[in-house]
């Protein structure tokens, strides 16, 4: 579990992984972040500034001039805010700014830097771009469902060009917490519930932003965040405090931030909570000697959104200057929004609480990206208005969201086989969720637009004429609608099919918007009983950004498929998929429990000295109604294919130093082609230390044609097997291991059992 290094991971993948690692743009930035080599320029540079020209160059902004969710630039109403920030830009207060409003803005900005500031440095510009600048992709929890790192590889690349022709250097992504409660909103920014497949994306993701050369034009920064276990939240609720062990903070929520950072990341986000009493903008261990003694980071940390201020109501500083102290101090090289390093910083270095030498690595460290960043070469180099305009929601953009919604959808259930729909059946679509330019692109969008998206009833009648399809809205997200019922029931009763478009809004998911009750809202569940008592069959259309404790009709419906929210192609993705143009092929990256009451969940957990098979025994560890397993774990994703798994082959040993090759054979035994992943878990049944009752160690998804069959084969190592031990280093024990090939963590598949020799 120590071992991320991406190389090694991607061993298991498949021989073709190896080959695209080797040929993968990681390679020249490892290179160039091994290199670091700071320009002679800098240190000169830095000795010509004032403390308060430091103490600028660590503070960033969210620009006056903003950006908004519509397309359109709109300079009107923040002349003044803005004029007053370009005062201070040119007078070297900000580094720079964020989500401001494309390339006009920042050109205005960094022509008066370039031309009326002393030193002439220029200015780094930053946004949000999470899943999409323009053209928007599905939210990074949907993407990971597809188990395809090469597909975030590539929509984060087209991001990285759209957002760098827009005058962005830099963006805040990726998010790659571990989120194993449902209940945290910002379930939906990463990549779920697996260290394995997070360690994967968080890579790919680096990978598509940075590309193979950070000077160059289409080039951003990622930044890895939020440093470290913000998805641990206690109680799944967003801020808050988390108590865990170093084991465990090391074995499953430390290990995909390594993973971003091996790919080339050059910059960090502190979290806003704290681990074990300490504000991680205030952790010096976390900051310092593991970021950087230990992991040898060279880049730059940047505190959160008022993340080192917010010490103050945690009561871990007693003011600002305070606060500005211990987040400087622990390992904060960046202040963001706080404007607190331009307040303080200077006279804590002359009052001697700070020294100036702590300063200047920081400015240092912050200078030398911007010369990675190419900034000093050419400050103007992601600035073209021109470009901005013909880089935006290109066609191959666009056809790129469509395979990435497509590819992101989880079909949960399709009982009698009622998917894929024929095209001459009459359609209902009904639910808040039926049509509308709303709630498709998802959270976290600054410049997408959904005006500019496609929604489910577009989708729809592109593939079968406006003629077969009905909508009825039947009820809002939260609220009932006078007589929607009514008529979403006789909608129903004249189709031969229900699309029930139901789930959580934008407004339900992302940062701030944890959820006690982490299922289909009331007024929702009172329109979907309604229409199943017509008797139509139900196809669920689920929109979600988190695992959702499914109930009543909408549990019980023939088919179900999770379909996020998925960005500017959303209703044609699902058209694609529910019409039969593509098999559903993404799979769970989070589990679904059977009810809200047992988060936190995750497929990994103990097998507990008690371990329960049946509701009926007692004594046992499992919930008076449910047992201490998912509805849908994670996995868990159906085809339009027929696919079994036979003739397992498991060598008896593996030497301890060495390697074992395990093969399954895959059969699509039914009429239509599919694309199946193949998933390989292993379990350590006896150790001093107790293991989970499986975990995840590669997985392949394999196309198989009507009728064919595939041998899939994966390589364990030594590595694979380690779990840190007592003295908290990697270790691995001599025995007995459990292993299965299967669909899912917690399906049969084919399972045998190795022994690791002494």
């Amino acid at each position: 579990m120590s071992d991320t290094r991406i190389s090694r991971r991607a061993a298991l993948l498949g021989a073709g992984a190896v080959a695209a690692w080797l040929a993968s743009p990681a390679r020249p930035l490892l290179a160039q972040a091994a290199r670091w080599e700071v320009p002679a320029s800098v240190d000169a540079l830095i000795a010509k500034m004032t403390l308060e020209e430091k103490a600028g160059q660590l503070t960033l902004n969210a620009a006056a001039w903003a950006g908004g969710v519509a397309v359109q630039l709109n300079p009107a109403g923040a002349a003044g805010n803005f004029d007053a920030q370009l005062a201070d830009a040119v007078a070297g207060k900000l580094t720079g700014v964020f989500n401001g409003n494309g390339a006009e803005m920042a050109k205005r900005m960094q022509t008066a830097v370039m031309g009326g500031s002393r030193l002439k440095i220029p200015l780094i510009f930053a946004a949000d771009v999470i899943h999409g600048h323009r053209t928007i992709f599905p939210v990074p929890v949907a993407e990971a469902a597809s188990f395809e790192p090469e597909l975030a590889r590539r929509t984060a690349r087209v991001a990285a060009v759209e957002g760098a022709a827009a005058g962005l250097d830099w963006t805040f992504f990726p998010m790659v917490d571990v989120s194993r409660d449902q209940r945290w909103g910002r379930t939906m920014e990463g990549a779920g519930e697996d260290p394995r497949l997070g360690n994967l994306f968080a890579a790919a993701r680096v990978k598509g932003f940075q590309g193979d050369d950070l000077t160059a034009a289409d080039a951003m920064m990622a930044c890895v965040k939020h440093f470290a276990a913000y998805g641990a939240a206690e109680a799944g609720l967003d801020y808050n405090s988390v108590e865990m062990s170093e084991r465990t903070l090391r074995e499953v929520y430390l290990p995909p931030y390594k993973a971003g950072l091996d790919a080339g990341a050059m910059s960090v986000m502190a979290s806003f909570n704290e681990i074990n009493g300490v504000p991680s903008h205030g952790n010096p261990w976390l900051l310092r000697t593991l970021l950087r003694d230990e992991w040898g980071f060279k880049g730059f940390v940047v505190g959160d959104y008022t993340g080192d201020e917010e010490m103050i109501a945690a009561g871990f500083a007693a003011d600002r200057k305070d606060a500005a102290r211990i987040a400087f101090l622990a390992g904060v090289d960046m202040a963001m929004q706080s404007n607190m390093y331009a307040e303080h910083l200077p006279a804590l270095v002359r009052e001697g609480a700070v020294p100036e030498t702590r300063v200047d690595e920081s400015v240092r460290r912050v200078l030398a990206v911007k010369h990675m960043l190419g900034l000093f070469d050419d400050p103007f180099r992601r600035i073209d208005t021109k470009r901005e305009k013909a880089c935006s929601r290109l066609p191959a953009h666009l056809a790129l969201s469509r395979e990435a919604g497509r590819k992101s959808i989880v079909m949960l259930k399709n009982d009698g086989d009622l998917l894929p729909l024929a095209k001459g059946r009459k359609v209902a679509i009904v639910g808040p969720f039926a049509s509308g330019q709303h709630d498709l692109n998802g959270p976290w969008v600054v410049y997408g637009d959904n005006a500019q998206a496609v929604d489910l009833a577009a989708g729809v009648r592109a593939v079968v004429g406006a003629g077969n399809v009905s909508v009825a809205k039947g009820c809002e997200v939260d609220t009932p609608i006078s007589g929607g019922i009514e008529a979403a029931v006789a909608a129903a009763q004249a189709a031969d099919v229900v699309l029930l478009a139901v789930g959580e809004n934008e407004g339900m998911s992302g940062e701030a918007q944890s959820r006690t009750e982490i299922v289909v809202p009331p007024a929702q569940m009172a329109l979907a009983e309604a229409v199943a008592a017509t008797g139509k069959p139900i196809v669920v259309v689920l929109k979600n950004g988190r695992g959702l404790a499914l109930e009543g009709a909408v549990k019980d419906a023939p088919a179900i498929l999770v379909t996020w929210f998925l960005g500017s192609e959303s209703g044609h993705a699902i058209a694609d998929v529910l019409f039969g143009a593509h098999s559903p092929s993404g799979r769970l990256p989070l589990s679904f429990p059977h009810e809200s009451g047992q988060e936190p969940y995750h497929y990994a957990h103990k097998m507990t000295g008690r371990p329960a098979k049946s509701l009926e025994e007692t004594y046992k560890a499992k919930y008076r109604t449910a047992l201490n397993e998912a509805l849908y774990p994670f996995g868990h994703g159906l085809t339009y294919g027929k696919v079994d798994y036979s003739a397992l082959q498991l060598p008896a040993t593996m030497a301890a130093n060495g390697s074992l090759e395990v093969s399954a054979t895959v059969t699509n035994s039914g009429t239509r082609a599919c694309e199946e992943v193949v998933q390989l878990y292993v379990r350590d049944p006896v150790a001093s230390l107790t293991r989970p009752v499986r975990e995840l160690k590669a997985f392949r998804k394999v196309a198989l044609a009507p009728g064919a069959r595939e041998t899939v084969r994966f390589t364990l190592r030594r590595q694979d097997l380690e779990f840190l031990g007592a003295d908290l280093k990697p270790t691995v024990e001599p025995g007995k291991f459990e292993l299965w090939i299967a669909p899912s963590a917690q399906a049969p598949g084919v399972s045998g059992s190795f022994t690791l020799t002494a």
